[in-house]
């Protein structure tokens, strides 16, 4: 494994505003998913162009949904053939559709 590279205070601030948003925008989609205020598909279209959705793990985003713990959500990743380190960015297209159906 690389080392990391050294970063100036500049760029090590940076990288803090930058992943606070990325945080904050993971929360905020999290809340509406759970909220009902977005639906599955929207998130997964969002990701396309949100880096920070991009690199959300598949299995948070299903944990975040109404009704769907965590045994749920793992028991949807076995059956969809999703591997438990998936992003969703990584998702395939039948995994996606398949979760569309799912979820909506």
């Amino acid at each position: 494994m690389a080392a990391l590279p050294d970063l100036t205070p500049q760029q090590r601030a940076e990288a803090l505003v930058k992943a606070t948003a990325a945080r904050r925008r993971r929360a905020e989609v999290k809340i509406a998913l759970k909220s009902r205020h977005m639906t599955f598909s929207e998130v997964l279209d969002l990701a396309q162009t949100d880096e920070a959705l991009a690199k959300m793990k598949v299995v948070t985003l299903l944990e975040s949904l109404p009704r769907v713990g965590v045994n749920t959500a793992a028991q949807i990743m076995t059956e969809v053939g999703i591997a438990p380190s998936r992003r969703v960015r990584g998702l395939g297209s039948v995994q996606r559709e398949a979760l569309i159906a799912r979820f909506g």
